[in-house]
């Protein structure tokens, strides 16, 4: 099949014991539905690392409300997907390693990195800042579409994995050197500036128009304000284009954009509207990108003798 739908809780054989199997013997686009509690965002996001494309969550206090409200999500998510699996079926057959980017920054080069993601987003999103050492001291601030509680167990996951402060973003938390900030699920993150090079978040409903929420559009439009372009803007995996007008924006106030690569994309929306727009000074793979970033670290000073 083109893309499979499966619930993660199931009688005889449970989800990921099913996915674990279908990722070894036929890998397939999988889309899993969770329930929409702190448990079933914590075995999503298990899913995802095992290979599971995407997580829809779906509330199982209100069965009957959630069928109604999920079915344009999740009609679109599997075209998507499908669209995405036979874009890779043609072009079947040994994928070549793009070579090392020539692109380097500076320690201290932005004020700001802002990240924004969707589907396949929270498994790239771990390669990524795995990557970064613990000596970068450039704030990190990510958007990525999954709801509040799954939100809130990537930031832990995060910080478990890359053993650096990462929260859960709050309004009037301030952005702080070497922190990490996922956005809340549900609600937009701004960033405000409070005084010279100090800067807080801002987490609402504003604007209700956006369709994504997080919106990486505010998220990379509010962080090229307050830094005034120095900020780097990175756009990943995801259906359709969030992120463009705030990459249009960033870039226009000379800041830099990075874009993930088609190749290694679980859907090629989100970084296709903003290369298409020539924004990005370069479209790389996830292990690339963290390498990239891995440059805005201070050198670590060298032992002395003796």
């Amino acid at each position: 099949p083109d893309v499979i739908t499966m619930d993660i809780e199931m009688p005889e054989m449970d989800g990921l014991t099913a996915l674990r199997q279908i990722m070894r013997d036929c890998p397939t686009q999988v889309l899993m539905l969770s329930s929409l509690t702190a448990e079933g965002s914590i075995v999503s996001l298990q899913a995802l690392r095992i290979g599971a494309a995407d997580v829809l969550a779906k509330d199982v206090s209100q069965v009957s409300l959630s069928i109604t409200n999920i079915q344009h999500d999740l009609l679109t998510r599997v075209r998507a997907l499908g669209q995405a699996r036979n874009r890779h079926a043609k072009k079947a057959g040994p994928i070549t390693a793009l070579p090392e980017p020539s692109l380097r920054f500076r320690p201290g080069q932005f004020d700001l990195v802002c990240i924004g993601s969707s589907t396949g987003g929270p498994p790239v999103l771990e390669t990524i800042l795995a990557a970064v050492p613990k000596s970068m001291t450039t704030p990190i601030v990510i958007a990525q579409h999954m709801p509040e509680l799954f939100t809130r167990s990537m930031a832990q996951r995060l910080a478990e994995l890359t053993g650096r402060p990462v929260h859960h973003g709050a309004s009037g938390m301030p952005v702080e050197r070497r922190a990490i900030y996922v956005s809340p699920g549900g609600k937009h993150t701004h960033i405000r500036k409070i005084g010279l090079a100090r800067w807080e978040l801002l987490v609402s409903d504003q604007p209700r128009e956006a369709i994504y929420r997080p919106s990486v559009d505010v998220l990379l439009s509010t962080g090229s304000q307050v830094t005034n372009g120095r900020a780097l803007g990175i756009v990943l995996t995801g259906i359709g284009d969030d992120g463009l007008i705030g990459a249009r924006e960033l870039h226009q106030h000379g800041g830099t954009i990075i874009a993930q690569d088609e190749e290694s994309c679980v859907v090629y929306g989100m970084p296709k509207s903003v290369t298409q727009a020539g924004l990005p000074a370069a479209s790389l793979n996830p292990t690339q990108i963290g390498a990239l970033i891995a440059t805005l670290a201070e050198p670590m000073p060298a032992a002395k003798a003796g």
